[in-house]
């Protein structure tokens, strides 16, 4: 596939199944991540991968989290955090790594974090991998991102789901160019 037809074509897949990318695919996901925008070429980012049973690791880590909270969680309520990695075989977690540098700003390093997902996410669609980008509240709770791991200067940017699209993708709405670019007019 053409790099401009993933740019415009490209549409995140919900529903996913197995199998998860092969490893030869799987590597070329992730170069894509190492290409994004990067000032001062820093590499702010780290990404850690969940399969198989670390899927349901990921989801004990979630459910136990929000009910350590929350005495009030219900069985229902627990048994959805435990579901939630299981929605795709392959999962990985994009996360910024803020590094002290005279000339980029934190900020910066974010994004290029965000710019790394974004790669990914298209390499995926170019090579026939179905993949979606979340956050929510497992992205910000303290105690999931204390048992991941992440330190101090680390931030979870989102969790990249990644499989083998299930049904029809979401027709693609038609975003006129000019509704979001004008030229500057002082």
């Amino acid at each position: 596939m053409e790099a401009i037809t993933a740019l415009l074509q490209r549409v995140s897949s919900g529903k996913l199944v197995d199998p998860a990318p092969d490893a030869e695919t799987r590597r070329l996901i992730f170069s894509a991540a190492l290409r994004a925008a990067d000032h001062a070429n820093l590499r702010p980012w780290r990404f850690l991968t969940f399969e198989g049973d670390a899927r349901k690791q990921l989801g004990n880590i979630f459910a136990e989290s929000v009910a350590a909270l929350d005495s009030t969680l219900s069985p229902a309520q627990s048994a959805r955090y435990h579901k939630m990695p299981l929605r795709a075989p392959l999962l990985v977690l994009a996360i910024a790594r803020a590094i002290e540098h005279p000339k980029v700003p934190l900020v910066e390093q974010t994004v290029a974090t965000g710019a790394a997902l974004q790669n990914m996410i298209t390499a995926a669609y170019a090579l026939g991998v179905g993949a979606y980008w979340r956050t929510g509240p497992m992205a910000y709770h303290s105690e999931v991102l204390r048992r991941l791991g992440l330190q101090e200067n680390e931030r979870l940017i989102g969790y990249l789901y990644l499989g083998t699209p299930s049904g029809k993708p979401k027709p693609l709405p038609e975003l006129p160019v000019e509704d979001y670019f004008k030229a500057w007019d002082e």
